[in-house]
């Protein structure tokens, strides 16, 4: 991993766990995303459209056996869908700025279902600008919906009406590979939500990204 982001991220763990470094941790959340999503933005400069296609690792385990347009898709789906359907509790930008039609993908969900060839040619239908625009969307709103959480807040589990509400918008797969994400978001209170889906989850794929970029580019 990273230095830099690694260290951000474990400061920005002990921070959130004290009332009086509550406050720093967001500003610490904040600072990470951003350096994060300075590299994401960099992609569009360097790669050409084929590249956010190209799956250079396809039988390859772990994260960088995807695209990058599909890692940048499952990033911030996965983001809207825990801020705003499980945390904020109202509807995901995905649907209320109507990306469901504008990025033109096939799918709602957050991909996890998706393996090798299918990823690619997944890839492939989607609109990079509606998928660039729809990033930038997804990163504001969470980080508004951050900045109205109190340390207090944090302590707060996911209800099981609203687990089931997030089941019947059909926004994560029925397939094994996918269907275990929503116990595992709805086993958390709002501070394990912050450190994976909003940072962890970030990093890990970023790396990934950067990993098949070197690997593009040799």
């Amino acid at each position: 991993m990273n230095k830099e982001w690694s260290e951000l991220n474990k400061t920005m763990q002990i921070q959130l766990k004290k009332s009086e470094t509550y406050n720093n941790g967001i500003e610490t959340l904040f600072e990470l995303r951003k350096q994060l999503i300075q590299v994401i933005d960099l992609f569009r400069c360097e790669l050409s459209r084929a590249d956010f296609n190209a799956i250079p690792f396809i039988n390859a385990e772990g994260y960088h056996s995807k695209t990058i347009a599909y890692s940048l898709w499952h990033i911030f789906r996965i983001e809207d869908i825990v801020a705003h359907s499980l945390i904020n509790e109202d509807e995901q930008v995905f649907f209320s700025e109507k990306y469901n039609k504008r990025i033109n993908s096939p799918i709602i969900t957050t991909g996890n279902e998706l393996v090798k060839q299918q990823i690619a040619d997944f890839s492939e239908q989607l609109d990079i600008d509606e998928l660039y625009a729809y990033i930038s969307e997804v990163k504001k709103s969470t980080e508004r919906i951050i900045k109205t959480l109190s340390f207090d807040d944090l302590k707060r589990k996911i209800s099981d009406e609203r687990k089931d509400y997030l089941k019947s918008l059909n926004v994560v797969s029925n397939d094994e590979s996918a269907a275990w994400l929503i116990d595992y978001w709805c086993e958390k209170d709002i501070r394990g939500l912050i450190q994976m889906p909003f940072s962890r989850h970030w990093i890990m794929h970023a790396e990934a990204c950067i990993r098949i970029k070197a690997k593009l580019k040799k």
